[in-house]
């Protein structure tokens, strides 16, 4: 600032003395301007800091002392997975059944084949691979599933165990059981956080993806087709699916399915829609 006042007045002193000095001073006090500028354009300048590429939204961060209030690791095919029924949304109550014989060896929806020896489950939104913990609510006993099946397609089922799975919490006698289901997440790696090494659960997102929602299964196509053509005028979409059943040769069931929808929220407000106007079978179901 000093240097400027001299500057600035030895200008004003000196301005009528001689025309060439005092254009020399003037290129001179206008440089001194445009270099206070300069500075403190650059003072404001923002700092540009990188930031680590955040995980995908699918993968929950939690620190190794946080593991012990979610419950003991389980081991399935040398993987580690972790019970998420501190977390909202990942525990459900309801009615389990179990399916053998006239589908063993058919292809399930994930396009393996259904071994009702195996320790697997139909389940009718939940993301097909994904592992849950069953549990007995009637005698305690539990096992762990994967969803690789679509189903139980019957009013009041939440989940459909294979024949294994439900011989091991007591099921097959009784044919259906009140249970609890837990979905379990998938350790995929370690994080280094500040707090120190943490695992990375993979989370299935159970209210996005690809839903439908089915009003019935008719043996007659016309009378598939003819609820399909009542419903086009109120839903944007209504589609009829014909399924090749396990059972009888060459028998084909008709589904009749409505709406296309990307969350779950969004296909449970067309189920109730449908209800209202009638159709209190129709259920959600995953694509």
């Amino acid at each position: 600032m000093k240097a400027a006042v001299a500057v600035e007045n030895d200008h004003q002193s000196h301005i009528f003395s001689s025309p060439l000095g005092s254009f020399n001073k003037l290129i001179a006090f206008l440089s001194l301007v445009l270099l206070v500028i300069s500075i403190s354009s650059c003072a404001r300048r923002a700092t540009v800091v990188r930031v680590p590429t955040p995980p995908k939204q699918k993968y929950i961060l939690l620190h190794v002392r946080e593991i012990s209030r979610l419950g003991k690791p389980l081991w399935i095919n040398g993987k580690k997975y972790y019970p998420l029924s501190k977390l909202p949304g990942f525990v459900k109550y309801g009615m389990a059944s179990w399916y053998g014989p006239k589908f063993h060896g058919k292809m399930t929806s994930s396009g393996e084949v259904y071994n009702m020896h195996g320790l697997t489950a139909a389940h009718k939104t939940l993301p097909l691979g994904t592992y849950v913990k069953v549990v007995n609510l009637k005698n305690g006993k539990s096992t762990v599933v994967k969803i690789n099946d679509r189903g139980p397609f019957v009013k009041g089922r939440m989940i459909d165990l294979s024949y294994g799975a439900a011989r091991r919490i007591d099921l097959v006698g009784a044919g259906v059981a009140r249970v609890k289901m837990i979905v379990l997440g998938l350790e995929v790696g370690m994080w280094r956080s500040p707090a120190g090494p943490s695992p990375i659960l993979q989370v299935p997102n159970l209210r996005q993806g690809a839903f439908t929602v089915q009003i019935g299964a008719f043996n007659d196509k016309r009378n598939a087709l003819s609820i399909a053509d009542r419903l086009k005028p109120l839903f944007k979409y209504v589609e009829v699916v014909p399924v090749k059943t396990s059972s009888g040769k060459g028998r084909t069931i008709f589904r009749v399915r409505v709406s296309r929808s990307k969350t779950l929220d969004e296909a449970n407000i067309v189920r109730e829609r449908l209800k209202r106007i009638g159709f209190e079978e129709a259920f959600v179901v995953s694509l």
